[in-house]
């Protein structure tokens, strides 16, 4: 049965407000300016409580942020929670400006989202890459081992904290528990980007969470895989190796100051949900998932992520061995009504939440399947996002980089350049240029890869890629 959110409301300060504001409504005359008014531009606003002079007095007297967010760290065994209404972008870049100094070397594993990347750009941090390991039979990666965190360690003794993604975009989960003993072999917090494992850690068949593995700080979106607002996202640190003033300060310095009440009340009502029932909810998606995987297994030369290693609730697909163009199928998905979180020439990948139901997943798998059959084709050889085989050059630090006087080159001239902006493909967000880095022919043919994949090319300054932004000469 669905859950009334009034049964949640006595465990969630924030959603408690937010239902309270909504019962009473008040007359405003503080922002928003729509005023609670639907009449004016529609439900559109429908909903939209703010913090201050909303869930909260204007001057927070009654403290349920601060409530809800401790309810959130013992939740997740942190001594430290802020609740962010920019997503894990926001909150990743907190922790880059809070975890060393201006000038300070980081390890970083090169796949991570780009919001860590710029979080290292305005934290003046200079990265040392590491790469994760790459399964040849889908070339899709399977974690940054915890050898390759060593070596760079011993490498470069100055370095201030690893960063490592984990889970990656396509569900893979790495050595946490074994990333997180080697940095504290060396005195360093290990910062993990979860933003995909809101839901870990919750169910006994699901992988358990960074903070549970042992690292300091961990990322994760509330909104990826948990019932709340879209941008609702959490920090959670333990302060071991962590000054929680400063990461306070990180989270204050890059937040807006007009934080929407709605996304903090349904990151609230998620936490509670996911303490109450989140055991049945999660079990019944699993048990969905699995049976949708069994189905998909039977597709001849369809490659179904599957295993120990691999987030239960993540779909991921390689069609190599199908011949079908994922892009086709994307296209019959969406005529059916099922929109995926990606789709390319090779991988397919569905996001799957304690929100789905069988019914759902069921047409999901059905709708691949005919997809796949009415499409195949002669197999291909499984190649992989190129990002992940990519061996960066350093140029000159990406803060550097990025406030440096820059020029447009054709493309075809860039190589050697010095890269001023970062581009990555999209979904996942993983860059195959960053600041700072040399342009290579590597470069150029994964970005040549990636276009000819059906891939959207995100955030260069000319989309076209006719022309890359390097540093002026």
């Amino acid at each position: 049965m669905p859950t009334d959110p009034r049964q949640l409301r006595a465990d969630a300060p924030l959603l408690d407000a937010w239902l309270r504001f909504r019962e009473h409504p008040p007359t405003p005359f503080t922002i928003p300016g729509h005023k609670q008014r639907t009449d004016l531009v529609g439900d559109v606003v429908a909903g939209d409580v703010p913090l201050y002079a909303g869930l909260d007095t204007m001057k927070l007297t009654t403290g349920a942020l601060a409530d809800a967010e401790a309810r959130a760290a013992r939740l997740w065994g942190a001594d430290f929670c802020r609740f962010s209404t920019g997503g894990a972008t926001h909150a990743n870049q907190a922790v880059a400006l809070a975890v060393a100094q201006h000038g300070d070397t980081v390890i970083v594993s090169r796949t991570l989202h780009r919001s860590l990347l710029l979080g290292l750009v305005l934290a003046g941090l200079n990265p040392v890459w590491v790469q994760p390991e790459v399964d040849p039979a889908t070339g899709l990666p399977t974690g940054v081992a915890p050898g390759e965190v060593r070596r760079a360690l011993a490498t470069h003794p100055q370095a201030r904290a690893v960063f490592v993604g984990d889970p990656s975009y396509v569900g893979t989960v790495g050595d946490v528990a074994g990333l997180a003993g080697v940095a504290h072999e060396h005195g360093v917090p290990l910062i993990v980007d979860a933003a995909w494992a809101a839901h870990f850690g919750f169910h006994p068949d699901l992988p358990r969470h960074p903070l549970q593995l042992g690292a300091d700080a961990m990322v994760t979106s509330a909104h990826k895989t948990l019932p709340a607002w879209s941008q609702a996202a959490l920090v959670l640190a333990r302060t071991e190796r962590f000054d929680p003033a400063r990461l306070d300060a990180g989270v204050e310095a890059t937040a807006t100051t007009s934080p929407a009440g709605a996304i903090l009340a349904s990151t609230d009502a998620a936490r509670a949900l996911l303490e109450r029932d989140g055991d049945k909810l999660l079990g019944d998606a699993i048990a969905a998932t699995a049976d949708a995987r069994q189905r998909l297994r039977s597709v001849h030369g369809l490659t179904v992520l599957d295993g120990p290693d691999v987030d239960p609730l993540k779909l991921t697909l390689v069609l190599a061995g199908t011949g079908a163009d994922g892009n086709a199928v994307e296209q019959d998905l969406l005529a059916a009504g099922l929109p995926l979180e990606s789709a390319d020439r090779d991988v397919l990948v569905a996001v799957v939440s304690l929100a789905d139901t069988a019914d759902g997943l069921t047409a999901l798998t059905d709708t691949i399947i005919r997809s796949v059959e009415r499409l195949r084709d002669t197999p291909r050889p499984v190649v992989g996002p190129a990002a992940y085989r990519l061996d960066p050059v350093p140029g000159i630090p990406p803060r550097d980089a990025f406030f440096a006087a820059a020029e447009p080159v054709p493309i075809d001239r860039a190589v050697g350049r010095v890269s001023a902006e970062l581009v990555a493909p999209y979904p996942p967000g993983i860059p195959v240029l960053a600041p700072g880095e040399q342009i290579t022919t590597a470069t150029l043919n994964a970005l040549e890869h990636a276009c000819r994949a059906g891939v959207r090319i995100a955030y260069a300054a000319d989309p076209t890629l006719a022309t890359l932004r390097v540093t002026a000469t």
